[in-house]
């Protein structure tokens, strides 16, 4: 029997015991991973029996385990990542290994969140605890089998052996390791000793993906679901006074139409009918609150950007006097648009309420949030409601808010049916949750060819804070000051990856360039002296390593060869550091009939260790060119409170072919594990830019490039 056969009947048993069992469980497949040592390999024989060992695991008594992916995926692959610490400290076969994305469960595990980069930081112990509780116990087990010590046993791939050489598999000796006592003391193992973590492991949901198998959201069918399409005020600023739906119930498959709130539901057989059924909807609008248009955010922004405040978020020294007795004050300002998020998958969320239960399912970041807002919303206690989660197509924030779950909660509860409610793509991007426009006023003091004093003050729409006043170059430089101003607002803002460093890291390191250069200093030699000068401040707590930073700087310099750049490429540095990680990237820009065009970028990280160093690399490599895309292209303005943006036809996203080689470099650490779906984001926009200035002579304050460099108007 070839491989192949071997997995497809490996599937067909799993979705077979999924069913029968009555569970529900979306994103599940067998793991295919495997080479074989042989032309062929045996049948697999499914378990008749399943043990639990905990939460995270159970074994088969044929030897298969089943991991739960605790985690929301959203494509940063926890749900392949995650899995792969327990089977690694349990010591078995990845081969063997089933998984399963588990539901929403406070009791069994904390922390079921997708946002700020922190799924594998924050589940690191436990999930090695688990696996190697689970190890220990069934070594026990074996060991009071054969009446010999449990030091005196080893484990592999699934194995116990013993040292007078007799062996036991993890599926013969479950059920007696499952009625153990759970210990109280785990040996975690010793990195030098992984087998698995650090190997490239194919995400577990790879071939459901191409072969278009149901696992996102928008995939849940339940028998009688109705779908929902919800009209929404048209601005910001705007509330429903009244609606007329004649026309959108005559529409064929149209079956109700709700209103809840200041929204309308039209409820129908299939998303087209719903669709064309709220186009038919006649509703009037009356204005409560100010409608305000980007020229307005722009000129207020600007007012916050000439505040000065007694109370700075920090200060060391006396930056007005040192700006006051410069040789020279180097000043900037760089702005920032609102930006969609934009997720392949629009938003949708499927929900069942009964007097009994309120039972939901889709794609969220944040489950346990989510359910307590629809129990106070449907007036239950949270026992009463149960989400189960589905794989995502994108989050970067915008799912972290579930205001469609609640949607879908409500309209259900008003409908007395099952209901998918989904977005359009005009709704996800007209009725979203955005990044908020920001601006950043740099000044930096030189006296004597040093900088000695750095001022920054930024202003953000409905941001409390929107600088990190203790990052790089707090503690660099004598006389520092942050200050921060926020701007209310009724447009929605919220999370966008990677908050906002996203763009203040293209703004500070853009600046910093501009200052090297003005000193007449090369860019990284000049980061490296500054890092050195922290690193001895007597400037108060550094909210950052200065030998992390220094390490990726110069690592990123060696790979992408710095400063020895092939005749025709010009390259920019960038460095930052966001999510408990250190990223340094080098940009090399071409010029290309007369315009700049991003050709490669060269990435160090340090993320601590690395668990699967293919999918880390797809992240690093994701985040970049996202990165790229949104700083180059991204732009998103306001009229009157309406969105003047509403779909792919009039905003710009990177292409396909203009994409640049990304070239990734860890460094080496057996360090716990940080962030990486967000870090390598921030700093791109200012690598490209810095590039762009080698390229062009052009400095750009502004994003999105393409409308602000001279070259491209």
């Amino acid at each position: 029997m070839t491989l192949i056969k071997t997995q497809y009947n490996r599937r067909s048993f799993l979705k077979a015991s999924t069913l029968a069992g009555g569970g529900f469980v979306l994103g599940f497949n067998w793991l295919a991973g495997c080479t074989p040592v042989a032309e062929e390999v045996a049948e697999f024989v499914p378990p008749s029996a399943w043990f639990d060992l905990n939460a995270y695991l159970k074994i088969g008594d044929t030897g298969v385990v089943t991991i739960m992916a605790p985690n929301p995926e959203i494509g940063q692959n926890v749900k392949t990542s995650m899995p792969m610490i327990i089977a690694e400290e349990l010591d078995v076969a990845w081969r063997d290994v089933i998984v399963e994305q588990a539901p929403l469960n406070t009791e069994s595990f904390s922390r079921q969140v997708a946002g700020g980069s922190q799924s594998i930081r924050q589940g690191w112990q436990s999930l090695r605890m688990a696996g190697a509780t689970a190890r220990q116990m069934l070594v026990l087990a074996a060991a009071n089998l054969w009446g010999v010590a449990p030091e005196d046993c080893t484990t592999s791939d699934g194995v116990i052996t013993n040292n007078r050489g007799e062996s036991i598999t993890y599926g013969e000796i479950a059920l007696a390791a499952s009625a153990l006592e759970v210990p109280e003391e785990v040996k975690l193992k010793n990195p030098s000793n992984f087998k698995i973590i650090g190997t490239n492991i194919s995400n577990v949901d790879i071939e459901g993906i191409i072969t278009g198998k149901p696992l996102f959201g928008l995939d849940v069918r339940r028998e009688g679901m109705k779908f929902a399409v919800v009209l929404r005020p048209p601005a910001f600023g705007q509330k429903l006074e009244s609606f007329v739906d004649t026309a959108a119930r005559e529409v064929k498959g149209v079956t109700d139409v709700i209103r809840f709130g200041d929204k309308v539901a039209v409820l129908a057989n299939s998303t087209w009918a719903a669709m064309k059924g709220k186009k038919a909807l006649s509703a009037k609008w009356i204005t409560e609150n100010p409608l305000e248009s980007t020229t307005y955010h722009d000129e207020e922004l600007n007012k916050l950007l000439d505040k000065w405040t007694e109370l700075p978020l920090r200060k060391e020294g006396s930056v007005r006097y040192d700006l006051a007795i410069a040789d020279q004050v180097i000043e900037r300002v760089y702005e920032a648009p609102f930006l969609p998020h934009n997720c392949l998958e629009p938003m949708n969320f499927f929900a069942d309420v009964t007097d009994e239960k309120a039972e939901l399912i889709g794609p969220v970041q944040t489950p346990e949030w989510t359910r307590k807002r629809v129990a106070t919303l449907l007036g239950r206690e949270e026992k009463d409601v149960t989400i189960d989660l589905t794989r995502m197509g994108g989050g970067f924030g915008r799912r972290l808010y579930g205001d469609f779950a609640l949607e879908a909660a409500e309209i259900s509860s008003l409908a007395k049916l099952p209901v998918m409610v989904v977005f359009s793509r005009e709704d996800d991007m007209t009725a979203g949750t955005y990044r908020p426009a920001s601006k950043y006023k740099f000044k930096a003091g030189i006296k004597a060819g040093k900088m000695t004093s750095y001022y920054l003050v930024g202003a953000g729409v409905n941001m409390d804070n929107s600088t990190r006043e203790n990052n790089f170059p707090a503690g660099a430089v004598e006389n520092y000051q942050v200050e921060s101003h926020n701007l209310e607002s009724n447009i929605t803002t919220g999370a966008w990856r990677a908050p906002v460093t996203n763009f203040l890291a293209f703004a500070e390191q853009s600046f910093l360039d501009e200052v090297a250069a003005t000193l007449g200093q090369d860019p990284i030699q000049f980061r490296l002296d500054l890092f050195d000068q922290a690193k001895n401040s007597p400037f108060g707590e550094l909210g950052y390593d200065v030998e992390k930073s220094k390490g990726v700087i110069k690592l990123v310099a060696e790979k992408a060869y710095w400063g020895k750049p092939k005749p025709g490429v010009y390259q920019g540095f960038s460095t930052y550091y966001s999510h408990n990680t250190y990223v340094a990237e080098v940009a090399e820009v071409i010029m290309e009939n007369g315009a700049p065009k991003v050709q490669k970028v060269v990435c160090a990280i340090d993320c601590g260790i690395v668990i699967n160093p293919q999918a880390a690399i797809n992240q690093a490599q994701g985040g970049i060119i996202d990165g790229i895309g949104h700083a180059m292209y991204g732009d998103f303005v306001f009229e009157n409170g309406v969105p003047q943006s509403s779909n792919f036809n009039n905003y710009r996203l990177i292409r396909m072919q203009e994409a640049p080689e990304v070239e990734i470099h860890f460094v080496q650490s057996n360090n716990d594990p940080t962030g990486l779906g967000e870090p390598t984001l921030p700093p791109v926009g200012g690598a490209v830019a810095n590039a762009i200035h080698a390229a062009t002579g052009e400095r750009i304050y502004k994003q999105p490039f393409v409308k602000n460099l001279k070259v491209l108007g």
